[in-house]
């Protein structure tokens, strides 16, 4: 499948410098960008097809952890922001359990795309991970299945909806609650939002659409799916360096394997 075959660019022109630019705005003032309908129908079948065949090799996770995703502090009780405990749980097949001739990979390795994403990322360049497990990953959530609340280690993220489940599943963020580099971890705000004091912005997005956001200092969850459609989402990992592959550590928690 050839690059316009993937892409929607009679909507989305994302060569064109205007557009590069309204999108740089859009994302720098509210922490994401939501291009819907960027796929071609076309491609979205072709992607969910080949998800749901090899939906059988996914590794399934479920663990608890603080929105930090980090070890807990012992000089807090587990109740506070700090330590309390979030769940999360998915499934997940890696880079190299995706066709080679798949559309996810031809729009991953498109110079086109990438030189888009770092314009509007404010990026020099960006380049694929090292390791043959990370660069893209498709993600199913079964029914009940969720991404609790949690700030991201890296300062952006890049996905793809292929696939709406019946009902939840839906994308939910409050902006700027913390200061991940200054070391503000703001546990008040924290606070309010897990009690349901602070509402959230929420996306309800179509299929196919791109989805750019900063979640670093934005705290940030997937509701969880409701109904026996599975959600599919595909995740693609960019650095801003060459050469850089996650830790055989976060390897084997997240896939269970070291690539």
């Amino acid at each position: 499948m050839q690059f316009s075959e993937i892409v929607n660019l009679d909507k989305f022109p994302i060569t064109d410098l205007d557009f590069q630019k309204s999108c740089k705005s859009m994302l720098d003032k509210n922490g994401a960008l939501n291009l819907e309908k960027f796929l071609q129908p076309a491609a979205i079948k072709e992607i969910r097809e080949e998800g749901i065949k090899n939906q059988h090799l996914a590794h399934y996770v479920k663990n608890d952890h603080n929105v930090y995703l980090m070890a807990n502090d012992p000089n807090y009780p587990v109740s506070h922001p700090r330590n309390r405990p979030i769940s999360s749980s998915k499934g997940c097949i890696q880079d190299d359990q995706i066709p080679q001739n798949s559309p996810l990979h031809t729009l991953y390795d498109s110079e086109v795309f990438k030189n888009f994403l770092s314009y509007v990322l404010g990026e020099e360049a960006l380049y694929e991970f090292a390791d043959s497990l990370s660069s893209i990953n498709l993600h199913f959530a079964s029914k009940g299945q969720e991404l609790g609340w949690h700030f991201d280690n890296s300062s952006f993220a890049t996905t793809l909806l292929i696939q709406k489940p019946e009902d939840g599943g839906v994308f939910e963020y409050v902006e700027n609650v913390r200061d991940a580099i200054g070391g503000e971890m703001n546990y008040t705000a924290v606070d309010r939002i897990l009690n349901n004091t602070t509402k959230p912005k929420k996306f309800n997005l179509p299929e196919g659409t791109l989805a750019l956001f900063r979640g670093q200092n934005a705290l940030h969850r997937v509701t969880p799916t409701e109904g026996e459609r599975t959600r599919i989402l595909a995740v693609f990992a960019y650095n801003s360096k060459p050469g850089i592959a996650i830790s055989p550590e976060t390897s084997m928690i997240f896939y269970g394997r070291v690539g």
